[in-house]
């Protein structure tokens, strides 16, 4: 393996700062039997089933490995979650919520079964999802309805004050379900790409796909580091690249803010007993993690933002820090990290061949924030299609036919999308509240000019994507596409898609 250089600063992610170095690369070959797009969970758990299986796998990814999504994920691995399996139930009906929950019981056995033994990377722990208010009781009711219906019942807890089930919040009620776990998801992505290279898999990092063309012969993909010819292709990409299906078209691009805590010594230290997510109008996410020393910590995380249509993810990241520090007494913030995830419009994830690509290309998308089950469970789906082995649960995912609700949800998503098309170009947001940043004409051109630890960049404004005009991230320093959730740095590097290039650099003058 040859190393590679470190990428732009960034918020940096707990699981980065304490995980093992992900840094280095295998060859990139010319041939090979499957390519698989993203080395994030879902694209690690894909190549290694396949590589078991005997098939001939490589692994490449625009950025470290370990994936941009999964590394900066909350890390947990549970059937409950929050209100999802209502929010099934009611959009998609009960066949599809309990397939829903199979999928991602088989996803939490497969990572049971490949981290539970990986020193660092699995710790068993209850999961709570609770509420504080009105509105969140009755949402917790519908999910544990959802949840029995569905053939999975939990736990009921009644109203209990401030430290009753290891949280130091009153809630007005609660669902608990027992042995489930939270992950340090760089470390499992470690034991991951280890065993992909032992069952002759190959890995490679800072290598972007930026084309492909499909036939029914094969594939041929175009990267950053050359051609490499495929019998097929997988794009484990978190919204898929390079989509002919519209894929993206039925996508919804979320952004959520997370910061880590290190925790004060001492028996008053407050370490919580399980993970927690709330379903109040204000939610938050918490479970406990170490600090690099391996002092206690906790992470929290909380509401969210579709991308590039709020300056908020520096206002949910101060919502955490002051919230904390109300609940957790002498916490100190180590590092903070904003994690971006797709939820499909039909309330679904998908996995599967996509349209156009003539059975050679596949996707995994739509984890809406519960990857380190759905990943793995697509996973499983993506290689029983080519194995010609699928489950049943995904045969029922599969086959759900989008209804009056879901082609609604994706006339208005796509309605609002051509909102802020119209706008960016007629009237786009000029500067940035903190003033490094602001949209300027050349001529009839949009541009993007900011000015980050004292360097002048200027690119075009227009997303390389479908032509949305970007939006200035302050709390990250990127441009932020309202459109579909493509993400550039103030230089215009692409850093995720749908995008796959750069945004074009334009002269000072």
């Amino acid at each position: 393996m040859t190393s590679t250089p470190d990428p732009a600063p960034a918020p940096a992610s707990l699981w980065r700062l304490t995980g093992p170095d992900l840094r280095g690369t295998d060859p990139l070959p010319t041939l090979t039997q499957t390519l698989v797009a993203g080395a994030g969970l879902a694209g690690l758990a894909t190549a290694l089933e396949l590589a078991r299986a005997g098939h001939e796998v490589v692994v490449v990814d625009a950025d470290e490995l370990g994936g941009r999504t999964t590394s900066r994920t909350t890390g947990k691995v549970s059937l409950l979650q929050g209100s999802t399996v209502s929010g099934i139930r009611e959009h998609a009906g009960e066949e599809a919520a309990a397939a829903y929950l199979e999928a991602n019981r088989a996803g939490a056995g497969w990572m049971r079964r490949e981290l539970a033994a990986v020193p660092g990377a699995w710790e068993a722990r209850p999961s709570y999802t609770y509420a504080t208010t009105a509105e969140g009781l009755t949402s917790l009711r519908s999910e544990a309805d959802a949840m029995a219906a569905a053939g999975s019942p939990v736990e009921n807890v009644p109203a209990v004050p401030a430290g009753t089930i290891g949280l130091p919040v009153a809630v007005e009620g609660a669902l608990r379900m027992a042995d489930q776990a939270q992950v340090q998801p760089v470390t499992a992505a470690a034991a991951l790409i280890a065993r992909i290279r032992e069952a002759g898999g190959v890995v490679v990092d800072r290598c972007r796909v930026t084309g492909v063309s499909a036939t029914g012969g094969g594939v041929t993909v175009t990267t950053e580091r050359g051609d490499i010819v495929a019998e097929r292709l997988i794009l484990a990409t978190g919204t898929p690249i390079l989509d002919r299906s519209l894929l993206f078209a039925a996508l919804v691009p979320q952004r959520q803010a997370v910061v880590a805590f290190r925790l004060p010594a001492g028996p008053g230290g407050g370490s919580p007993d399980g993970m927690y997510l709330s379903v109040d109008p204000v939610g938050r996410s918490i479970r406990t993690a170490v600090d690099r020393d391996g002092a206690p910590a906790i992470v929290v995380g909380g509401g969210g933002i579709v991308t590039g249509r709020e300056d908020g993810i520096g206002d949910l990241r101060d919502g955490i820090l002051t919230w904390t520090a109300e609940h957790f007494p002498g916490a100190t913030p180590i590092t903070w990290w904003a994690a971006q995830d797709y939820r499909m419009t039909t309330h679904l994830p998908y996995a599967g061949a996509i349209h156009g690509g003539h059975d050679r290309v596949f996707a995994m998308t739509g984890f809406a924030k519960w990857g380190m089950t759905n990943a793995p469970a697509a996973a499983l789906a993506v290689v029983g299609e080519i194995t010609g082995e699928a489950p049943a649960w995904h045969r029922t995912l599969r086959d759900q036919r989008p209804g009056i609700r879901d082609l609604g949800e994706t006339a208005t998503a796509n309605a609002e999308v051509g909102a802020h098309l119209v706008a960016g170009w007629v009237a786009p947001r000029s500067h940035s509240d903190s003033g490094r940043a602001e949209i300027v004409r050349s001529g009839v051109r949009p541009v993007a000019q900011s000015r980050v630890d004292g360097a002048l960049c200027r690119v075009s404004a227009v997303c390389t994507h479908l032509g949305g005009i970007v939006r200035w991230n302050d709390a990250e320093s990127t441009w932020d596409c309202p459109l579909h959730g493509s993400r550039f740095a103030a230089d215009g590097r692409v850093i995720e898609g749908p995008a796959t290039q750069d945004l074009a650099p334009v002269d000072a003058d």
